[in-house]
């Protein structure tokens, strides 16, 4: 995948809280950086995430990822979460985030398979609202 085949991006800043003693950013900190993105994404649909939330009480909840990491990130760099819908399924939803440096081509990290899901949660089974 290149930065092309994604329409939407997230840009970041590497903090110093979010690097390691060699100086890079340890691996957890990528997920944070996937789940603001995605939300940044949300925000940009003609669809209100936290009015549906408010209304319905059902929530959105991460239930497998599965990442392969290209190539490390450092403090002060600057990167882009880079994000896609993959699949719009009756209860959840795929995305595809890839993480690249914002002057760079290759990825740092991306799921080694499209599976960034999404579940839509209530105390029932229901189908997901309907998306634009």
């Amino acid at each position: 995948m290149s930065k092309a085949d994604y329409s939407f991006f997230f840009p970041f800043r590497v903090r110093y809280s979010e690097t390691d003693k060699q100086g890079i950013v340890f691996n957890a900190h990528y997920l944070t950086y996937f789940d603001t993105a995605i939300y940044e994404y949300f925000r940009t649909l003609p669809f209100d995430f936290q009015e549906n939330l408010d209304q319905s009480g059902a929530d959105f909840h991460t239930v497998h990822v599965d990442l392969d990491f290209h190539a490390p990130a450092g403090f002060d760099d600057e990167i882009e979460a880079h994000v896609k819908t993959i699949k719009i399924g009756r209860s959840s939803l795929k995305f595809e985030v890839a993480v690249y440096h914002k002057q760079g081509r290759n990825s740092l990290a991306v799921p080694s398979l499209p599976i960034y899901r999404y579940y839509f949660f209530q105390p029932a089974s229901s189908r997901l609202p309907l998306w634009p």
